[in-house]
């Protein structure tokens, strides 16, 4: 599969989540090899580019933040990188002239959209992945995560909350064949009415409404409109996960199993991952289109990896 970036730019206006300051974005074609980068145009010249990489996450309180050497950051970098993960976007340029990722309606969607209408373009060089040949375990107290080896992408994330609007719930399923713009991509964010006041006092939250989350007041959706999924919140959780592990570098080919995972769990498997050369390499990416004879194997194998990701989590525990 060779790789691919974006046919024309896109621009959008909009307000951040946690700084609620209104932000212009646009994101751009790149050339072949160049990745993901950020770069924020108020900055002074040359200090302002950010890579979109795992080394570079500087803060993972409620959102994913990136920064370089000279100071300058991103936030809420998740939901676009899920989308251009998504989209399979391996090149790009977003540039901003403020300090966060418009938050759009909370979910990855309106990404999604943006980079459809503005068509894709492959470009001559090979598309490359992460290819998982052993197991990767981070864990911090009940909660932890696991990449394993598969011959498909594929997302397991379970979620376990007090309130009974939440509870527990679980979602697996295949990065492939449009699964990620479908089942994941319009879940949106979600938070709780009696922590918005903490949020606040935090410097978190500034630009959250009903607009762009899913807020939940005791055993209620606050939302006139309620949930585009039953299970909305661990599909949110799984767009994060997918947002997170896309700052890889590249896609990753593998099982992800996450149980409670946030962006902080994310991060340190993805430091976890490279601090083990043993246990992954670059591959060329095959025609995905094979999906479904990989689809039958993944599917044969789940039960068991589940199980083996659990008992993984308790050792080094």
């Amino acid at each position: 599969m060779a790789q691919r970036t974006l046919k024309e730019s896109i621009p959008y206006v909009g307000v951040g989540l946690h700084t609620g300051k209104n932000v212009s974005m646009r994101v751009r074609p790149a050339e072949e090899n160049r990745g993901i980068r950020f770069v924020r145009r108020d900055a002074p010249v040359g200090q302002g580019v950010i890579p979109a990489l795992w080394h570079n996450v500087i803060d993972t309180r409620l959102s994913t933040v990136i920064g370089n050497e000279y100071g300058i950051s991103v936030h809420s970098v998740e939901h676009l990188m899920a989308a251009l993960c998504g989209c399979g976007i391996d090149n790009a340029v977003i540039e901003l002239d403020g300090p966060e990722v418009p938050i759009m309606d909370g979910s990855a969607e309106p990404f999604v959209t943006l980079i459809e209408q503005a068509g894709v373009v492959r470009q001559s060089a090979p598309r490359k992945a992460i290819q998982i040949h052993k197991p990767v375990t981070v864990s911090d107290g009940d909660k932890f995560a696991v990449l394993m080896p598969d011959r498909i992408p594929r997302l397991t994330v379970e979620i376990d909350f007090e309130s009974s609007v939440v509870g527990f719930q679980r979602l697996s399923l295949e990065l492939v064949n449009g699964s990620f713009k479908h089942d994941i991509a319009p879940a949106r964010t979600f938070g709780f009415m009696d922590e918005v006041e903490h949020l606040h006092k935090m410097g978190l939250a500034r630009g959250g409404s009903l607009r762009n989350a899913v807020v939940i007041d005791g055993d209620r959706v606050m939302n006139e409109k309620g949930l585009r999924f039953h299970d909305e919140f661990v599909r949110h959780k799984a767009l994060d996960c997918t947002g997170d592990l896309y700052l890889a570098g590249a896609p990753i080919v593998g099982h992800f199993f996450g149980h409670k995972p946030g962006h902080t769990l994310n991060n340190a498997l993805l430091q976890q991952l490279f601090a083990e050369e043993d246990v992954w390499s670059y591959v060329t990416l095959d025609d995905m289109d094979r999906a479904p004879v990989w689809r039958r194997i993944a599917e044969a194998k789940l039960s068991s990896a589940i199980e083996l990701a659990r008992a993984w989590a308790r050792k080094v525990a």
